[in-house]
């Protein structure tokens, strides 16, 4: 490592170290070469290191790029990068979730380095629950109903990357948007984001799931009711009255029934609604967000979904990749979630054995982000004071062949008949995969047709799709 003067440098930009060293934001100050030269305590605490990386590069401390480092990028550009959320990983491995401001310093002779200020979000989170708990004003952007914001959707992959982006764009306007993705691939937090991210931020936001709500009762519950509209009927306002001038989220919006989809499009199309028994009409305006766990054209050629109201709220088609669609996430994500148990369960676990990284990168992921979170919070709950989880903390399902179902369906279809090894419940699976897998070659990946000659619902071939992560284009001719 180059000798460092560290006084020397530091005295040429500034003489403010005691009140840097004080801040309850992380500071970090490099030379122009992007090497260390102060760091101070916060910043300590925020990367979980005992001894200041003074004279180290920024490249070589923080698993980073010149591409990828904010510090880097500033010394390039000489231009100050303000409000930048950056998640990176120390060289031991620390995950930290931030918001960084970067600023070149110069003096009479030109660039002589740059000066980093960083915000652990956990951090800032706490301080603001801490100050909002004594009747203060919040500090930040986010609102006193917790949501969450695009800081908090982890992933640099090229697919999250390009849904973050487009979202963001989508929440500056009044256009309805619809998200398509797997469930467990984050739409809610998506809509909360926009929401946070968009003008309404101040105004209310309401989440309902469409699938979740009985047939006989949503109509009321979305447009509110009057006193005798029905036995037991009270003046109640529905979730378009709540959501006025703020934001209202149909999570599942094919699982609504159709003639409640042709009363939700009028309400669209006037910007009015009346309440369940009501003559009068009142006025709207809603940002409409809404969500399908499913292909919407396949949606509306099997009619669950109104091709009008596809296109009413379709106006913006955001694609949400499921896990699968962006494998090299997985980590960083593994890492947050560790983070977060690690401090939940008073555990001290650093990271995942090579033996669960292998099997992690296999897995097919049906149940995407929520299944990595939930798997990793199970793991921690077995992994006691071991520091590595390890593969005999996974649950047995991810211990088993994670080969993809495309493989499988070949190995099983053999002459027509299937071949069974292993125990009962495994055999189980696999005549149900292999009788599910015909249906749909007989059907030409017709769900109605399938599901009729397997003697089941539509919606429950459904889910039995998503469990083995098959798909209905794959059966098209």
């Amino acid at each position: 490592m180059a000798k460092v003067n560290q006084e020397h440098f530091l005295n040429d930009i500034v003489n403010y170290r005691d009140i840097f060293g004080a801040f309850d934001e992380g500071v970090i100050i490099t030379d122009k070469n992007g090497r260390i030269m102060f760091y101070n305590n916060t910043q300590m605490h925020i990367d979980s290191v005992k001894t200041p990386p003074i004279g180290e590069l920024i490249t070589s401390f923080y698993q980073l790029t010149r591409d990828t480092s904010l510090i880097m990028r500033c010394l390039s550009t000489q231009q100050p990068i303000l409000n930048k959320h950056l998640l990176y990983k120390t060289r031991l491995g620390r995950t930290t979730n931030s918001l960084c401001s970067v600023f070149p310093l110069f003096n009479e002779e030109g660039l002589v380095g740059s000066v980093c200020f960083v915000r652990d979000y956990n951090l800032l989170e706490t301080t603001i629950t801490s100050v909002c708990s004594r009747g203060e004003e919040p500090l930040t952007s986010r609102n006193l109903q917790g949501l969450l914001t695009f800081s908090d959707i982890i992933g640099t992959s090229t697919a999250i990357s390009e849904a973050v982006k487009t979202a963001k764009m989508a929440a500056l306007t009044p256009s309805p948007v619809m998200m398509v993705g797997e469930t467990g691939a984050g739409k809610e937090i998506f809509a909360q984001a926009m929401h946070q991210f968009g003008p309404r931020k101040d105004a209310a936001n309401v989440t309902i799931n469409c699938a979740a709500i009985p047939e006989n009762l949503l109509e009321g519950i979305l447009f509110g009711t009057v006193k005798g509209a029905f036995t037991g009927a009270i003046d109640k306002q529905g979730l378009f009255e709540k959501a006025d001038n703020g934001t209202l989220f149909l999570d599942e919006i094919n699982s609504m029934p159709l003639g409640l989809q042709a009363k939700l499009l009028r309400v669209i199309q006037e910007k009015k609604f009346r309440r369940v028994g009501s003559l009068e009409e009142r006025a709207i305006d809603v940002k409409i967000l809404s969500s399908v766990n499913e292909d919407p054209h396949a949606a509306i050629d099997e009619g669950r979904l109104r091709v009008d109201l596809f296109y009413r709220l379709g106006v913006v088609l955001l694609h949400l990749p499921s896990l699968r669609e962006r494998r090299e996430d997985i980590p960083l994500l593994a890492a947050a979630f560790i983070e977060k148990f690690n401090k939940a369960l008073g555990r001290n676990v650093e990271g995942l054995s090579k033996g669960v990284i292998e099997r992690f990168t296999r897995h097919e992921w049906p149940g995407n982000v929520r299944e990595l979170q939930h798997i990793i919070e199970g793991a921690m709950n077995v992994v006691g004071n071991r520091r590595l989880i390890d593969l005999k903390d996974l649950p047995p399902h991810m211990l088993r062949d994670t080969a993809p179902h495309s493989l499988r369906r070949s190995a099983l279809n053999v002459g027509g008949s299937v071949t069974i090894e292993g125990n009962l419940r495994e055999g189980q699976s696999d005549l149900e995969l292999a009788a599910i897998t015909a249906a749909m070659e007989r059907s030409n990946g017709n769900i109605s047709r399938a599901a009729a000659d397997l003697g089941l619902s539509r919606q429950l071939l459904h889910y039995k799709l998503k469990k083995y992560g098959l798909k209905r284009e794959a059966f098209k001719i």
